[in-house]
């Protein structure tokens, strides 16, 4: 944490601003390639309006940032160069005019009331407006797992896991009509979900690519010898009740 860039930004803000320790190295890693750019950046959630300041000095003065917020207060940052909408993240009214004046956005950081309803709607608003090589990454998803926030049923997280079925949906012998093309790739970190945005590669049709090379015809081993996959099989399960996946068992429902 104390060595990445996003970290000394923070120390950096004059006002107060809260993150939690594990976020600096996923900024870095998520974010380092925008410094020094003439981005649009927004963050959902700035609260006492330091997380502002952080991000001026880690993306540099040609980055365009902008708040939300849904404290009328709020505005008091356009003063200080920053620009500011106020508005609630789970209103898609809200976000339909937030972008016909904002216009496209290369990274949007969602720090605001961490609901599923808003967290949701925000990806469901927004993922469309972000420009090729963007990202929209949503922080705090650790509320999915927390009460007070919505049905856990429905939570972001369980939200997530239904777009990465999606996105591979895009394999060619699925039904493409089930396929998930707004998104590129799904990263998560902990506590942190980003989506990358790469229109071209996210509609490239999915088909085998055979090499040049000569074929000498190897015999595929992957089940073992040919009529063993029913032994396979009992010998996994097996290994899930008593053995080698033991551990393993409480992440298979």
């Amino acid at each position: 944490m104390e060595n990445t860039q996003s970290y000394k930004s923070f120390l950096k803000s004059p006002h107060y601003i809260t993150k939690h320790s594990t976020y600096f190295d996923a900024y870095d890693d998520l974010l380092s390639k925008y410094r020094g750019q003439k981005i649009t950046f927004v963050e959902i959630g700035i609260l006492s309006g330091g997380s502002l300041y952080m991000w001026r000095d880690f993306f540099g003065p040609q980055a365009r940032i902008i708040g939300v917020d849904l404290n009328p207060a709020a505005k008091k940052w356009e003063s200080e160069g920053f620009e500011i909408y106020i508005g609630s993240q789970s209103d898609p009214d809200f976000w339909k005019n937030f972008v016909e004046e904002v216009g496209p956005m290369d990274v949007v950081l969602d720090d605001g009331g961490h609901t599923y309803e808003q967290q949701i709607t925000t990806v469901e608003c927004l993922i469309d407006h972000i420009t090729d090589g963007g990202k929209l990454i949503v922080e705090d998803t650790h509320t999915s797992y927390m009460n007070g926030f919505g049905p856990k049923r429905y939570s972001f997280i369980e939200y997530t896991k239904a777009l990465i079925d999606a996105v591979n949906r895009r394999f060619g012998k699925f039904q493409s009509r089930a396929a998930e093309n707004r998104i590129w790739s799904i990263s998560v970190y902990e506590s942190i979900v980003a989506f990358s945005v790469s229109r071209k590669a996210s509609c490239m049709v999915s088909s085998p690519v055979r090499g040049i090379g000569t074929n000498d015809g190897a015999k595929d081993y992957r089940y073992g010898e040919p009529n063993t996959l029913s032994r396979h099989i009992e010998k996994l399960r097996n290994q899930f009740s008593t053995g080698l996946f033991f551990k393993c068992r409480k992440y298979f429902k």
